[in-house]
């Protein structure tokens, strides 16, 4: 079947929204410096996983360009969970780390969970401690005196629909996958009021997840299945999101072949689309930064 789109689709370019989140954490971290404070970013970094060296250092490059320290802790692969509790605790404790994360996944054997409860809420980057979970199930405004950062990956989507001037209040949102990064902190944040949209969440044990699809205004693909969305799935002129991302082999270079979770065809359908890579990731990374940032501010107002 040929799908024809009579306009050309909106290209949700992360990379272009990012960059202009930047220029405006820029001039927020000078602020910050003008009355002695520096950010700073703690990364805590277990084990060799060649995509988790290449996400830290990608933040890395992104604390650099905004005047953001970053202060990364390496410890092997062979760590016991008492040696990565003894560093989540260290970056608790360094006056020099505003906020901090916990590179995922751990080795295994590790209790991820455990550990993410060990960090400080007021020190959480990511937005993923149970504390900071629960504020944002019952609404608690981030910008109030509790510290409550929002989780990246979700924050980023938002800020992207925002950029593009998408609508979502009373708008049909579905979204595909239920995990704790992006799936389910992502359907409060888009019920929340002030955002007011209607959620409807998708996964492996849905009914009729083409049609409930179909009928979405926007979709969020966060399930990590190749190609999972197909393009007569899709309403025309909905914007579509492509969150997950799978590897699926590897070029003659040797390099990881990876896939999203929407299919090429979908963007002759589709009114705004986010490529994959170049979409969501380098929001996400950007939302972490400024979750640093705008805790700083809070540490300063106080």
């Amino acid at each position: 079947m040929t799908f024809v789109n009579s306009s050309v689709a909106t290209r949700l370019d992360g990379i272009e929204v990012a960059a202009v989140i930047k220029q405006q954490l820029r001039e927020r971290v000078a602020a910050l410096g003008a009355q002695s404070i520096t950010p700073g970013l703690g990364l805590l970094l277990v084990g060799d996983n060649p995509a988790s060296k290449s996400y830290v250092l990608g933040k890395e490059r992104d604390c650099k360009e905004v005047g953001v320290n970053s202060i990364k802790i390496e410890l092997p692969e062979s760590s016991t969970f008492e040696e990565i509790a003894a560093a989540v605790q260290e970056l608790n404790e360094r006056n020099d780390v505003t906020a901090y994360i916990v590179q995922l996944p751990l080795p295994d054997g590790i209790d991820e969970n455990k550990i993410i409860e060990l960090i400080d809420p007021a020190k959480d980057a990511d937005g993923l401690h149970p504390t900071n979970l629960g504020r944002l199930v019952l609404g608690v405004d981030p910008q109030t005196a509790v510290p409550a950062p929002l989780p990246c990956t979700p924050l980023g989507i938002l800020k992207m629909l925002e950029h593009y001037n998408i609508p979502l209040s009373g708008k049909r949102v579905a979204v595909v996958g239920r995990g704790i990064t992006v799936g389910r902190p992502l359907s409060l944040l888009l019920s929340r009021r002030g955002v007011d949209a209607t959620v409807i969440q998708l996964h492996s044990r849905s009914q009729n997840i083409a049609e409930e699809i179909r009928n979405a205004d926007v979709v969020v693909a966060a399930i990590g299945s190749p190609h999972f969305i197909q393009p007569d799935w899709i309403k025309p002129g909905a914007s579509v999101l492509d969150v997950g991302v799978t590897r699926v082999g590897t070029t003659e270079s040797g390099k990881a072949k990876l896939a999203g979770d929407v299919a090429p065809e979908v963007a002759a359908v589709v009114g705004a689309l986010s490529p994959n890579p170049g979409g969501v990731g380098p929001m996400t990374r950007v939302m972490l930064v400024s979750n640093v940032v705008e805790i700083a501010e809070r540490i300063e107002k106080q």
